[in-house]
């Protein structure tokens, strides 16, 4: 039965189901078909797979015409339907793991998918779970749920875990060239998700147990976190003392050893770094750890949209504005340049505290004509033009993305103040009057 799935997955005849078509699994469907596999893409939403019967891309960076090529080969499909889960030789589980109201870990999408598997599971079929979580979700979570069902591991079936690594936007690297790190509850497993993912990447790395490779992700993300609130504190304390971090960075990082730039901003964003630490502080408190340096930048992080008004208010204050009435342009909804990835971005909140203080707000951004609604925050607004004419009658201009089209100068002519939590705007002749770096 393995050496079966074995050859399949060396001759490319194995059919690849992928639960979750967003930000991980569409991209991962998508290097699966261009390498060979029949692939099926399963998601809960019907307008995502509508879309993707029509060959259309809902994610900005990945483009129609990569999809519609999937699709015109026949080897793409995606649908609602979770009974053809029985068809796959390989079902890998791309999907969110959030946080709770109180920052604890979320798992019911896992378990919802885990079960939706297990009323179809049969033997000979491999599951790789790829979202993020804490060590030993995929042996201690998963694993019983589809072992309920009499089926045994590896008897019977795989199981992995292989941690996604989408950096989207990046030119440099995607879902093919990011070398991929699997890890099986045991050894066959590990062989078999090893032997799946090296037909379609580059490069997989093996190692020696699932909680490994659930670790090595954590790992990833905890010293993104981390040095990102050591830049955002220092930007706080030279602040203080007149001296512009920004300037600081670039200086440090011509030492060409012991050093690695990271870059301050207005908070995190994004599905993994802003959630995932939070996943092994809470594991690791039932094992009796406290893990200081996660909740300190965790801490220091979150306190930055609340830094970036105070900024805003200071600065308005300067020109004998309050902040109550005054016309605020926010620019940028994605929590990274040039995407259109809006998951916990920190500009939701920038917007919220500013209109809680009064202030009559608006926002910016070409990747979102519409603000869309999320799981905590419905803005209800629509972009202002990206033209000098529209940033001119504001009282502020508060640079929360670093959208290349927000590097224009020409946007700036007229506009009076700025506040730039990204470091873009110059104080150019012909610029805005004032630029405040927050």
């Amino acid at each position: 039965m393995i050496e079966q799935l074995k050859q399949r997955i060396a001759g490319r005849t194995a059919r690849v189901g992928i639960i979750g078509q967003g930000y991980v699994g569409l991209p991962l469907a998508l290097v699966f078909e261009e390498a060979g596999f029949t692939v099926v893409g399963f998601d809960l939403d019907p307008k995502k797979v509508d879309a993707l019967t029509r060959g259309e891309s809902y994610i900005k960076h990945i483009g129609s015409a990569r999809v519609a090529a999937s699709v015109a080969r026949g080897r793409f499909t995606a649908t609602t339907d979770f009974d053809g889960i029985r068809d796959c030789d390989a079902v890998l589980i791309c999907v969110p793991t959030p946080l709770g109201r109180h920052r604890e870990p979320d798992l019911s999408y896992v378990h919802d998918s885990a079960r939706e598997i297990a009323k179809r599971l049969r033997p000979g079929q491999l599951v790789v779970l790829e979202s993020t979580t804490y060590p030993g979700t995929t042996d201690e979570e998963v694993q019983p749920i589809l072992e309920a069902t009499g089926l045994k591991c590896p008897t019977d079936f795989l199981l992995a875990f292989s941690p996604e690594r989408e950096d989207p936007g990046n030119p440099k690297f995607d879902t093919r060239t990011i070398p991929k790190v699997v890890g099986g509850v045991e050894p066959i497993s590990t062989e078999v998700a090893v032997a799946l993912y090296a037909a379609a990447v580059d490069r997989v790395v093996a190692v020696s147990s699932s909680r490994v490779a659930e670790s090595c992700k954590l790992l990833e993300n905890v010293y993104r976190s981390i040095n990102i609130a050591l830049v955002n504190e220092l930007k706080v304390t030279f602040d203080k003392m007149g001296v512009d971090v920004w300037e600081v960075i670039e200086a440090a990082k011509t030492k060409p050893f012991g050093f690695t730039p990271f870059y301050p901003g207005p908070g995190l964003g994004g599905h993994c770094i802003p959630l995932d630490p939070f996943y092994l502080s809470w594991k690791a408190a039932e094992y009796g750890v406290w893990t200081r340096f996660i909740e300190l930048a965790g801490e220091v992080n979150t306190s930055m949209p609340h830094y970036v008004v105070s900024k805003v208010a200071q600065a308005l204050n300067d020109e004998a504005k309050a902040v109550k009435l005054s016309r605020v342009l926010v620019l940028g909804l994605s929590y990274k340049e040039n995407i259109d990835d809006d998951r916990e971005s920190p500009s939701y909140e920038i917007i919220e505290l500013l209109q809680e203080s009064g202030a009559r707000v608006d926002y910016c951004d070409p990747y979102f004509p519409v603000a869309r609604p999320g799981r905590k925050h419905d803005l209800q607004m629509t972009s202002v033009p990206c033209a000098p004419g529209a940033f001119a009658a504001y009282d502020v201009i508060v640079v929360s993305t670093a959208h290349k089209q927000f590097s224009d100068p020409a946007l700036y002519q007229g506009v009076g103040l700025v506040v730039d939590t990204r470091n873009i705007v110059k104080a150019w002749p012909e610029g805005p009057g004032r630029v405040v770096k927050a």
